[in-house]
Formats: structure tokens, C-alpha cells, sequence
């Protein structure tokens, strides 16, 4: 084998192995964790935030959310939830549900935060699931504390 050749194979052997790194970098690290909830006959596609990481960053910084997408806060037990609006930039509504997968506040079209430090949104009662949909869907959709969803993650 020559010189030349040599060096081209190992750069195609460094080249493949640097994608398969990337590739499973990508798989592990970028997937995203999925689930649905329902209501009634009307699903909703959401991303599951269940870490530290994931449900402080939750939809922050995204420019749109689709009408049958969200995103869902899962937390070990139930404990007052407060939730704010830093960094998002589109309204949102925002259902705390409870262990029993059952609404029992919904703020309607939580708008971006504007201001330092950000205003607080805390229904002051316990909550084990906190939902994020586009604002105006829940009211589209009939939602109310007191209805009954189901949850799969």
C-alpha cells in the first residue's frame, strides 16, 4: 500500500468515526422525550419535560407551537407548581392537573414576559402535572378545572 493511500484510508476511517459519534451523540443526547394527553377525543402530541434541565427550560425561546402540540412538566408528587414566562416568546395557556389527571387551574394565554424580574403564575394549590399548549386552545377546546384527562408517557 502506498503513502498515499494510507493517509486517505485513515482519513476516511477518521471521517466515518467522527459521524457515528455525532450520530449517537445526537441519538442519546437530542431525542426528545414524548407522550400525549387527551381530552375527550381531542389529543395533543407533547415534548415531557421530567428533568431539572428540561423543565427549567421548558418552551423557552421557540417561535411557534403547533395547535395539537405542548409540552408536559412531570414531577414525582404533587407540591405547588408556580410557573413563569421568561424567555418564551409566544402566549401560552398553562393546565396544572393533579395526581388524578384531572385539571384543577388553567391560566388562559399566558403572555411573554416583558419585564425583570418576571411576574409569577401560582394557582396556590397542588398540582403533580403542569401542561403547556398555545394560548387559546384550552378555551377551544372547551377545557375546564374539573375535567379529566389522560395522560401517556
Amino acid at each position: 500500500m502506498s503513502l498515499k493511500s494510507s493517509i486517505a484510508l485513515k482519513v476516511v476511517v477518521s471521517f466515518v468515526l467522527a459521524i457515528g459519534f455525532i450520530a449517537v451523540v445526537f441519538i442519546f443526547f437530542g431525542r426528545k422525550e414524548t407522550g400525549t394527553v387527551c381530552f375527550g377525543e381531542k389529543c395533543f402530541f407533547v415534548e415531557l419535560a421530567r428533568t431539572p434541565e428540561t423543565r427549567q427550560r421548558g418552551l423557552m425561546f421557540r417561535k411557534e407551537l403547533g395547535q395539537d402540540q405542548g409540552m408536559l412538566f412531570i414531577y414525582d408528587q404533587e407540591k405547588e407548581l408556580p410557573f413563569w414566562m421568561k424567555n418564551t416568546l409566544i402566549s401560552l395557556d398553562i393546565i396544572w392537573i393533579d395526581q388524578e389527571q384531572r385539571v384543577i387551574f388553567i391560566k388562559e394565554t399566558a403572555t411573554p414576559c416583558r419585564q425583570d424580574p418576571c411576574p409569577v403564575i401560582n394557582p396556590g394549590q397542588n398540582a403533580r402535572y403542569v401542561w403547556e399548549i398555545s394560548g387559546g386552545r384550552a378555551r377551544a377546546i372547551d377545557l375546564k378545572p374539573g375535567d379529566q384527562l389522560e395522560l401517556s408517557y
